[in-house]
């Protein structure tokens, strides 16, 4: 690459071949048809370098091309669940300062300009150039969770993205053959980066979902060759009929964003005859580490190291500690958090996950717990902190404490422990929390409770509350 070309826009365009399908189903695109729609967002975005754009709308193949159009334009993507709620949408465009803030709802945003895709769309034109780039720039600002405070921007770099997705292509023997299930959305980094760029920068072909869906999964199964999911997709795809005949041409599940179950794993064997590709991954180091594709997957665990990224434990061998990550895949900082970058990303490289893990004597990770009550339901993160605010401040509440409990389908729900101060219903207070909470976020079960379990030093007992509600601890 020369310093005249975009680092990232030059790593997936490599192996475009412009006739070649993208996107196949009922409304198929070509590469170079799906490129062009991009560079003419990126003319219409009118961005400098560096300008953020908010992105804020439901999956589209549309909503892609204006991730690309963005990284063309030298811009700096930063994707929102379109479920937050106006209260929540509104921390992120204070703290992100966009130039541009694509909705569908334009109206009444303290923002310099609010626009819809459509509007772009028509306001674009042809043989937009791709703004110089280098390694270092960034590309995005994924937010991500945390259990004190608000979320945190983590700076992702062009670099970042376009070495993790080479890495991972060559990891999991994407070609262009590929045909990829994607039903993921493509507001974080597992949707959005991990499925989109690995099919880009192999050339492959798309079976382009707007949501998850059973039925669509096992239509497109015959003529596909790998699906990416969290493990809710599998847990509801084994209860479906037909599964083993459909998955007959596919060569790769993978599964990752949140923990998949032993049993899991092995019923899918038993059905289908494929053992998954567990791998682990965060939005501040994209990937790091995976099951091999050729060779053992072993069940429980995240697999090895990837090539390029360092992965340690901070503990004596085979004891248990926080895991740590070096590696070109990690993230610039924090957005706006200097001092937490500096906390967290040490000068030497080294990455401190705050997930604790256990590597065995054939270097394969296990994730055993998290140094953090992050709640991941199905492959989203829920941090615990902003659903208690909201719940404390509803009247009938006197506080509140917030955890994940193990689920089947979703891995796992959140319920809040509250103590009250006046009568009211466990429904009242849900629907209660609702109205300030993305549904997702919202939780599933309410338990009363006298008080809440404290130590000496006043903090909380999640382990206790788990204990006391039967889920072990």
């Amino acid at each position: 690459m020369t310093s005249t070309e975009n680092h990232l826009a030059h790593a997936l365009r490599a192996n475009m071949r412009p006739d070649q399908p993208f996107i196949c189903g009922p409304h198929p695109l070509t590469y170079g048809a799906f490129w062009q729609g991009a560079e003419r967002l990126a003319a219409a975005l009118e961005i400098t370098p560096g300008d953020r754009v908010v992105m804020q709308v439901e999956k589209s193949v549309e909503a892609l091309q204006l991730y690309l159009a963005t990284v063309l334009a030298g811009g700096i993507l930063v994707p929102l669940n379109p479920a937050y709620t106006r209260s929540e949408t509104l921390y992120f465009l204070e703290d992100a300062t966009p130039s541009v803030f694509v909705t569908p709802h334009p109206e009444g945003w303290p923002v310099s300009r609010a626009t819809t895709l459509e509007a772009l769309a028509a306001a674009g034109r042809s043989g937009f150039k791709p703004v110089p780039r280098g390694p270092e720039d960034l590309a995005a600002i994924l937010y991500t969770s945390g259990t004190t405070g608000r979320s945190k921007g983590a700076m992702l770099s062009h670099r970042a993205l376009a070495s993790n997705a080479q890495t991972l292509k060559l990891a999991w023997h994407f070609t262009a053959e590929d045909v990829l299930i994607h039903a993921l959305p493509v507001f974080h980094t597992h949707g959005l980066f991990v499925a989109t760029n690995i099919a880009l920068m192999a050339g492959a072909s798309i079976e382009f979902m707007p949501k998850f869906s059973v039925e669509r999964i096992l239509e497109a199964m015959p003529t596909a060759t790998a699906l990416m999911g969290v493990p809710t997709f599998y847990t509801r795809l084994l209860k479906a009929g037909g599964l083993a005949l459909a998955a007959t041409n596919m060569r790769l599940f993978i599964s990752g964003s949140a923990p998949l179950l032993a049993s899991t794993h092995q019923e899918w064997h038993d059905r289908t005859g494929h053992t998954i590709l567990e791998r682990y991954g965060m939005t501040e180091t994209n990937m790091n580490s995976s099951n091999p594709y050729d060779g053992e997957r072993r069940a429980g665990t995240v697999g090895l190291p990837l090539p390029g990224v360092e992965l340690r434990i901070d503990a004596p061998e085979g004891e248990i500690g926080v895991i740590e990550v070096r590696g070109d895949n990690l993230f610039s900082g924090y957005w706006n958090m200097p001092e937490k970058t500096a906390e967290e990303l040490r000068p030497d490289g080294w990455f401190m996950t705050g997930d604790l893990g256990q590597m065995d004597a054939d270097g394969y990770l296990t994730i055993v717990g998290r140094g953090k009550d992050l709640i991941i339901s199905g492959g989203f993160n829920i941090y615990p902190k902003e659903v208690e605010e909201v719940m404390d401040a509803l009247p009938e509440v006197l506080e509140s404490a917030v955890i994940g409990m193990s689920d089947e389908d979703l891995g796992e729900r959140v319920v809040a422990v509250v103590v009250l101060k006046s009568k009211t219903s466990k429904t009242a207070l849900i629907d209660a929390a609702g109205r300030n909470l993305a549904r997702y976020k919202c939780p599933s079960d309410i338990r009363f409770v006298d008080a809440l379990p404290r130590n000496t030093m006043g903090k909380v007992q999640k382990n206790e509350l788990r204990k006391r509600l039967g889920d072990g601890g």
